[in-house]
């Protein structure tokens, strides 16, 4: 069983970065298929970024391509997400996920990390 906690979220400018973290605890992280969502308030929770145990294919949804990067470091357990030429409409808690299959859906991951708070102030 994995569990999941996100850190490095903050306030930033418009036009800033941020790099956040979610370090995993269990034996199984390298094989679980790691995501990344945002919940933005008075929204349903949406889709950021996944990438595959071996780091090696990544997807992104539409509005952040070009702009945030996700990448994993299986040896330290640890999920990245570098966002950068952050946007107002960025603003929201960000929850890292572990889940078997690589999907966009909320229901493909099991396992959720806490969130944490990432607000774009223009």
């Amino acid at each position: 069983q994995v569990q999941l906690v996100e850190s490095g979220g903050g306030l930033v400018q418009a036009g800033g970065s941020l790099r956040l973290s979610c370090a995993a605890s269990g034996r199984t992280f390298s094989f679980s298929v790691m995501g990344w969502f945002r919940q933005a308030p008075g929204k349903e929770r949406e889709f950021v970024a996944m990438i595959i145990g071996s780091g090696r294919t990544t997807t992104y949804v539409d509005s952040v391509k070009g702009r945030f990067t996700i990448s994993r470091d299986n040896a330290k357990n640890t999920v990245y997400l570098q966002m950068n030429s952050l946007k107002p409409e960025d603003t929201a808690v960000y929850y890292c996920a572990a889940g078997p299959r690589y999907a966009t859906t909320q229901a493909s991951y099991s396992t959720w990390g806490q969130g944490t708070q990432v607000t774009v102030s223009s």
